[in-house]
């Protein structure tokens, strides 16, 4: 049996995404999500905040360049991927991101009208391609 590599995330995008062009015209956006959760520690309430690191890849890019901006809600799922690279110093890092395969727009419908957006806008998806990088 085959393992299961699935994340769902809801959270706003801590800075406008970095679109960037690479080798054969392929676009590729990243962005870090915030996602928080509130508790109960000794009586008074205390928030938890986690920082993800979000890659999408060619159409899905393009459109996150489009509609996606700080502070945006956003509804994401995609699958972990980690991968290693070499610093400046050439020390061997590792990082690990959230491959999004769909996202959703998320919010009150008037905090879309003022960029445009309709809601056929507010899902996309990415399963016309499956093979990425």
């Amino acid at each position: 049996m085959s393992g299961i590599n699935k994340v769902i995330l809801v959270g706003h995008l801590g800075k406008n995404p970095d679109v960037r062009t690479l080798e054969g015209g392929v676009s590729v956006a990243s962005f870090p999500l915030a996602t928080s959760e509130t508790f109960n520690k000794e009586g008074r309430k205390v928030e938890q905040t986690e920082w993800h690191n979000i890659v999408m890849w060619r159409g899905l890019a393009d459109v996150a360049a489009k509609f996606l901006q700080k502070g945006k809600l956003v509804y994401i799922e995609g699958k972990l991927r980690t991968r290693s690279f070499e610093d400046k110093e050439g020390i061997r890092k590792y990082t690990t991101e959230v491959v999004a395969e769909n996202f959703t727009l998320l919010g009150r419908k008037n905090d879309f009208e003022s960029d445009g957006i309709t809601s056929d806008d507010l899902t996309v998806s990415n399963d016309s391609d499956k093979n990425y990088q």
